[in-house]
């Protein structure tokens, strides 16, 4: 259900290592937007909020210890590294969202993820025992993906992109992306038609001439 891209593999669609078969096709394609990504699963607000609060603490005793001058002297090189490490934070997210393509075709989910290591997850619809939405303000979402008994997945391989809290039985996920309700209710629809999709079978030759 998953394969590692090789170093020179060719992709033939983008997000689609080995291409589709002629009876498939793409629905959707698409990939979590960098800021809501650095919000939820990085905590950037939260670094943030701590490194401020760092900077007003050093800042303030320096201003009751000698005044504006010291204040500054004091409190700039804090707010430097406040601000650096913000914008590393922010700058993994973003490498992440850019490096990602989450697809679903007429058939499966297709995730390609890992900005410094490629990977390719595939997940049949017949794979999927559920499918949760956790819709934010503004319509960005994530949409986790309960697969069958009898599948482990790599909590460390998949992170970020999966539901936060589900160790033991990993969850993928297409994780922040925009017009998130649509996009659920997209696969909720492609993944009912194939499991409706009846199922022919051509019986042997010398068998049908048996029944009749």
């Amino acid at each position: 259900m998953s394969d590692r891209n090789k170093d020179f593999d060719f992709e033939l669609m983008p997000g689609v290592p080995a291409g589709l078969p002629k009876d498939e096709t793409i629905l959707w394609q698409g990939k979590p937007k960098a800021l809501a990504l650095a919000r939820e699963a990085y905590k950037i607000n939260w670094i943030a909020a701590y490194m401020g609060a760092i900077v007003i603490w050093r800042a303030g005793g320096a201003f009751a210890d000698g005044g504006l001058g010291l204040m500054v002297a004091t409190g700039l090189p804090y707010l430097v590294l406040a601000l650096a490490a913000y914008g590393v934070v922010f700058a993994l997210a973003w490498a992440q969202a850019r490096a990602s393509i989450y697809t679903i075709t007429s058939a499966r989910v297709i995730l390609r993820i890992g900005a410094a290591l490629p990977v390719s997850y595939t997940i049949p619809f017949v794979r999927i025992a559920a499918a949760r939405l956790d819709l934010r303000p503004g319509g960005t979402g994530t949409i986790a993906l309960e697969i069958t008994e009898g599948v482990r997945l790599s909590y460390a391989v998949l992170w970020p992109h999966l539901r936060p809290g589900f160790a033991r039985s990993t969850q993928p996920a297409f994780r922040c992306i925009p017009d998130a309700q649509n996009v659920a209710r997209l696969l909720a629809d492609a993944a009912q038609a194939k499991l409706n999709e009846p199922v022919i079978t051509a019986a042997p030759l010398g068998a049908a001439l048996a029944a009749e």
